[in-house]
């Protein structure tokens, strides 16, 4: 064969090059193919999703909270029934399935639609569970919370709410009658206790089915966080503490002894700390900050000081339910119907200090829940997580113990707004310091029951009461007082969310005092009638639901990640 048989060099170039780019074409356009497919598979999956989940789950939100205000049975009943109903539509195997093709896929590349894909996919993990199991979880959670819904402390056949326990032991001197009234509160432990060990038992037994060690470490993971992560924060946070809080603890034991006249800090007992759980600060301050509330209308106070930063709540408030009522829930929370307008808040005020702090707080979550942009889709209509609302609760409930917020809102003069400043600020730095040794004893309880639920419980909780909080336990006691604690059964493994708010609070506080108010007066900043504050937080903060990961929305919106070094500039330094 003569040379001009054999190809030319520049043509074969040519000509594979042309193959490749055809090539390339091809596998572009299959890919194409693929994402579009991929895309039309989620976003048809979420249109029937959002059809089926969106009227459920008010429906389901408007009959817990018709059952929280009235305690009645078939109230609870019908709450309960709803929400097996959407226990039934995540454990959907089909639905999991799809969402697993799809994310393993990765070829969803729309950032509304691959954190949809995200938040969906980790819901409907539950799918892997027995379901006759979950709707066993439901039945028992809804029969424990009417139990601690109906239970009232009974004194010599006289009932008492909760707030009424509370006031005795935060204003008696009568050691025997605190003791009592402590004693008799605790009651609800033996109740509820055999009930609680059943349902972490199930709860293990579903945690386990779905590939997770035990229910705490699923629930941590779902919502997107490390368990080995929030462990070595607490850990921080416990070597961060624990040396200021022993010395102050000691001032606190020394004001005790002296004012029960007792002979010495060994004598002080659990009801001696003026609370059921010494999760809030006494009074050892010579400042009684309820004195500044016993005639104000707390409801008012709370709707104008929301008004003046710029985050109204009256469409809140009207639909909220704010007193005590035979039946009723007696603790506090906030709960979006819709996820659009309606969200309401459940309290049961008295004018005192500890409820003006809760009405702040409680409205700081629903100012949260009701500015999250309604055009995003339902499944990003949520805080960025459960903790980043705590912030901002935590942030405005501080305002209740704040001289300047005092001045500016109750109408106290300069003259008393400096008199108590420094005792403010101290009652303030207690609060933190009680509420982060009390976290760490709810944090490592639940995460150590979830570990062996079979381990003698009631031993592990005096423990860690004695490590953590310093508090003598009860002369041979023996009984479920860790079962008295309702977040343990109804709100599980979720404390620990409440310590990484107050952190995330003081990071809050110190960009906006920095960078939105332009000040270096970190100490009192009340905010009121500041709406640039509330800009901030609708703009950067709340209006953007649950879009982004919550370190990469806190990034965002501070210019850091999440640090506990404002926390510690703020209380512990």
């Amino acid at each position: 064969m003569g040379d001009e048989a054999k190809p030319n060099n520049k043509v074969m170039k040519r000509l594979n090059i042309f193959l490749l780019g055809v090539l390339a074409i091809g596998l572009f356009a299959g890919c194409q193919t693929k994402q579009k497919q991929m895309k039309e598979e989620l976003v048809d999956f979420i249109k029937k999703h959002d059809s089926i989940v969106i009227p459920l789950s008010k429906e389901t939100n408007l009959a817990y909270w018709k059952a929280a205000i009235t305690g009645f049975e078939e109230d609870f009943n019908k709450a309960q029934e709803l929400q097996l109903k959407m226990v039934e539509v995540y454990a959907d195997t089909h639905a999991l399935a799809t969402l697993g093709k799809i994310k393993v896929s990765g070829l969803v590349n729309d950032t509304l639609l691959a954190r949809q894909l995200d938040l969906l996919y980790n819901q409907f993990l539950m799918a892997k569970a027995d379901t006759s199991k979950l709707n066993a979880i439901v039945k028992m959670e809804t029969k424990i919370e009417r139990q601690f819904s109906i239970f009232r402390t009974k004194i010599n056949g006289k009932e008492m709410t909760d707030n009424d326990v509370e006031e005795i032991l935060r204003s008696s001197k009568d050691v025997n009658k605190q003791k009592e009234v402590w004693m008799a509160q605790k009651k609800i432990g033996r109740v509820v206790a055999e009930d609680m060990i059943k349902l972490v038992t199930m709860r293990n037994e579903v945690a386990k089915e779905m590939g997770f060690k035990n229910y705490h470490q699923m629930k941590l993971i779902l919502s997107e966080q490390d368990p080995k992560v929030i462990t070595s924060l607490f850990d921080e946070l416990d070597s961060l503490t624990k040396e200021v809080f022993t010395k102050v603890k000691g001032e606190v034991d020394d004001y005790f002894v002296s004012y029960y006249k007792l002979k010495s800090e060994d004598e002080l007992m659990p009801w001696n700390y003026q609370n059921r759980f010494f999760q809030e600060a006494p009074r050892i301050y010579d400042v009684d900050l309820s004195t500044y509330y016993a005639d104000k209308n707390l409801e008012s106070l709370t709707a104008a000081y929301y008004y003046g930063i710029g985050l109204p709540i009256d469409g809140t408030l009207q639909n909220s339910d704010l007193y005590e009522k035979n039946g009723k829930n007696q603790h506090a929370f906030c709960i979006s119907i819709d996820r659009l307008e309606d969200v309401r808040v459940l309290c049961n005020i008295k004018p005192n200090s500890y409820w003006m702090n809760t009405m702040l707080h409680e409205f700081g979550h629903a100012v949260y829940d009701y500015n999250i942009d309604y055009s995003l889709p339902f499944v990003l209509r949520e805080p960025t997580h459960t903790f980043t609302t705590e912030a901002i609760a935590m942030i405005f409930g501080r305002q209740a113990s704040n001289p300047q917020w005092l001045k500016d809102m109750v109408g106290i003069s300069d003259e008393e707004k400096q008199k108590i400043a420094d005792n403010c600020f101290k009652t303030l730095r207690l609060e933190q310091l009680v509420f982060s040794r009390w976290s760490q004893v709810m944090y490592r309880f639940e995460k150590a029951m979830y570990d062996d639920p079979e381990q003698d419980l009631n031993l592990l909780w005096w423990d860690l009461v004695e490590e953590f909080q310093l508090m003598n336990r009860p002369p041979n006691r023996d009984e479920p007082d860790w079962a008295t604690k309702i977040h343990i059964a109804l709100f599980p493994c979720y404390y620990h969310n409440y310590l990484l708010g107050e952190l995330l609070a003081s990071q809050f506080y110190y960009y906006i005092v920095a960078n939105v108010l332009q000040s270096d007066d970190y100490k009192f900043q009340s905010f009121v009638n500041k709406p640039e504050v509330g800009n901030y937080l609708k703009n950067n903060v709340f209006a953007v639901g649950s879009k982004y990961y919550w370190n990469d929305m806190i990034e965002q919106a501070t210019g850091e990640k999440l640090t506990a070094k404002y926390y510690a500039k703020q209380f512990v330094e």
